[in-house]
């Protein structure tokens, strides 16, 4: 029997591929699949959530994921940074501390129109009704008013914020003050005599501001500042003359012709006084 040379015999190289991850499309797949469905689970937590939980609940539950949620920063009726307070209750406390009262309320208590105690809220209530009041007197819508209906045409009133507005102004043909000499017409005397008379049935404090109409040209002297000024501080003498305490006139300016109220600015109604009384709490 011939010897097998092996020299001759074929080498045989088997190659084994191997193939990673596993799959046709490697696993890159599943990483997918599996946010997928963490995103799912938590989509319909949320919807789960949002049907199960009530208004206030979801409330509470934005304000604590916000980055805006509010901080008292004054001592509440409690422990804790709601002073006190739930953020799912429906009834407000007692506060304690300042930011109590209307004269500085609290930032929360601002954003929801509560600027002061029930207390405070009657006394505003009260001092509206008696300025009412004194501006029905003034004009007349009581019954009978103290003054005449030719001055009666100069007065308008109106109730704002900031108190009892009473108009003086001029009509067409009609002046409160003179232009050449600067002197007031004969009843604004009258009318202050009146004004102070029912003053004294408020404690509020007064203030006088002096308007006047534009003029045609730009002048050299600027005089429109000046006149309304001097035009004020009149009528405070007069509402002196005729016994109303100097302590309760707490300002008197000038507005000169900056502030009119018709679009006419040279119009005599834009020629005026505004005697405000003054709520308590300015």
């Amino acid at each position: 029997m011939a010897k097998t040379d092996n020299t001759t015999r074929p080498l045989i190289v088997k190659r084994k591929k191997v193939i990673a991850g596993g799959g046709h499309h490697g696993g890159a797949w599943k990483v997918a699949y599996a946010d997928f469905v963490t995103a799912m689970m938590a989509f319909f937590m949320l919807m789960w959530l949002l049907n199960a939980t009530t208004e206030q609940q979801r409330k509470g539950l934005a304000d604590y994921f916000s980055p805006n949620i509010p901080i008292a920063r004054i001592s509440g009726g409690g422990d804790g940074a709601f002073g006190g307070e739930s953020p799912f209750a429906e009834n407000t406390t007692a506060q304690s501390g300042t930011g109590a009262t209307s004269l500085r309320p609290t930032e929360g208590r601002q954003s929801l129109g509560l600027s002061g105690s029930a207390h405070d809220a009657d006394a505003r209530d009260a001092e509206t009704a008696a300025l009412e009041a004194l501006a029905a007197a003034l004009t007349g819508q009581s019954g009978d008013s103290a003054l005449q209906d030719e001055i009666l045409a100069h007065i308008a009133t109106r109730l704002t914020d900031e108190g009892l507005i009473i108009e003086v102004f001029s009509r067409p043909g009609r002046l409160i003050f003179d232009p050449e000499t600067e002197q007031p017409a004969p009843w604004l005397a009258e009318l202050a005599a009146v004004m102070a008379s029912l003053f004294g049935t408020v404690s509020n404090a007064v203030a006088v501001e002096g308007h006047v109409i534009a003029q045609p040209l730009v002048l050299a002297t600027e005089t429109r500042w000046h006149a309304s000024t001097e035009r004020a501080q009149l009528f405070r003498s007069l509402l002196e003359a005729a016994d109303l305490p100097a302590r309760r006139i707490q300002r008197v300016t000038g507005h000169a012709d900056r502030e009119p109220v018709t679009e006419n600015p040279m119009s005599p109604r834009n020629e005026r006084l505004e005697i405000i009384l003054l709520r308590s709490d300015r």
